[in-house]
């Protein structure tokens, strides 16, 4: 019997009325597969799932459509990089660079890659405020070793927004194509990807108020032209003979079997509703958020709060430890209180060592939160401490 405030939006963001409908309404008016049939009822399906395609080129200002491939997520984006461009590319003794502070999706897969090829992982380091120790790059740079640099746009735990204007470039100069995870970046500040200059670049539509099961990835066209299909099955087929196949032209070729039409069609109506609030009006009411929230919780005793204190460089995510109180005890207490918060190593392990912690509490913030959702949840860690007499 109590109001919910939902900051978990780091892991999944709620979804506006107008991408529940745009998903219902496909599949009451027009639902059909697509690419396939030439009665009218595909050729709406496929013009709505298409126009998504256009609308993401628009909103991350990507020239080529075609360099656009729907996946289920920056997890299966990132692992179709892996394979499809890791396998034929990567040698014995190159080097792949992530870093410290990467969501696993972004560490397994390389892993996989190195443990196969015999490649060699290597990582970029994260200084006590939560900042990317960059010469760890340089030094890595200088071996004249590394082929790939990947690293996430902005933290999931600590909300340090990656300094890329200094790390791509610097990798272009050392010869190395540079993937970027986007996940926590797209839905939260404006992303362009001309001035961006990576070679891959992937993000999910749930964390941005679109379905689960759909994402992105995009990559160079030259890029893509190298890579061997990632599956194979319907509609990235050209020709199928018994002994031979060739593919589909691009981004089909990357696309097999019927794809996730309904969550396609509501991914470009979550993209209307934040192209209609403004990327950089999301980014000022976060940065607004956080900055109070930090305000608030710093006054806390026995609040240790992660990440760098310079708001320009971070998120609207919050990951903090209370005292000697495990994260999971905060978070039952705070849901108690009808508050969600995250706790655990948030898919970061890696990083959780790093900060010498098994784990930590995580707010996370999002356009739909307020000041007084902020409030809530600092009147109830002020209630854990009287819990746990602190």
């Amino acid at each position: 019997d109590k109001p919910l405030v939902y900051l978990d939006n780091a892991s999944t963001t709620q979804k506006p009325l107008s991408v529940i409908e745009k998903i219902t309404e496909y599949y009451k008016g027009y639902n059909a597969n697509i690419h396939r049939a030439v009665y009218a009822l595909a050729e709406e399906a496929t013009a709505e799932y298409e126009k998504t395609r256009d609308k993401v080129a628009e909103f991350l200002n990507i020239r080529n459509r075609e360099e656009i491939i729907f996946v289920r997520g920056t997890t299966e984006a990132i692992n179709l990089v892996a394979y499809s461009w890791g396998r034929p590319h990567i040698k014995k003794d190159d080097i792949i660079v992530v870093t410290e502070y990467e969501h696993h999706s972004n560490i397994v897969p390389w892993q996989l890659l190195a443990q196969e090829t015999g490649a060699r992982l290597e990582y970029i380091g994260v200084d006590d405020d939560g900042e990317l120790v960059l010469e760890d790059l340089e030094r890595h740079l200088a071996t004249g070793r590394v082929r790939l640099v990947a690293f996430s746009l902005m933290s999931n735990v600590l909300g340090t927004i990656s300094d890329a204007d200094r790390i791509i470039p610097m990798c272009k100069k050392a010869g190395a194509l540079v993937l970027v995870d986007g996940a926590q970046a797209v839905p939260h500040m404006p992303v362009d990807m001309q001035r961006l200059g990576c070679d891959f670049f992937a993000f999910s539509g749930h964390k941005m108020m679109g379905p689960t099961g759909v994402g992105v990835l995009w990559a160079r066209r030259d890029v893509l032209d190298t890579m061997v299909p990632f599956q194979g099955g319907g509609d990235m087929i050209r020709e199928v003979h018994k002994h031979e196949t060739t593919w589909n032209d691009l981004p089909y070729k990357f696309e097999a079997g019927t794809p996730n039409i309904a969550d396609v069609v509501g991914l470009g109506a979550a993209i209307d509703y934040l192209t209609g609030i403004g990327m950089e009006n999301m980014r000022r009411h976060e940065m607004e958020l956080t900055e109070y929230a930090l305000g608030r919780m710093s006054a806390i005793k026995g609040v240790e709060i992660y990440g760098t204190p310079d708001m320009k460089k971070r998120g609207g995510v919050i990951s903090f430890n209370f005292h000697d109180v495990h994260p999971h005890d905060v978070a039952q207490l705070l849901d108690d209180d009808g508050i969600a918060i995250r706790s655990g190593h948030h898919c970061a392990q890696v990083l959780m060592e790093r900060l010498d912690v098994a784990a930590t509490s995580r707010a996370s913030f999002y356009i739909y939160n307020t000041r007084q959702d902020v409030d809530a949840m600092i009147e109830s860690l002020e209630n854990v401490a009287r819990v746990f007499k602190i």
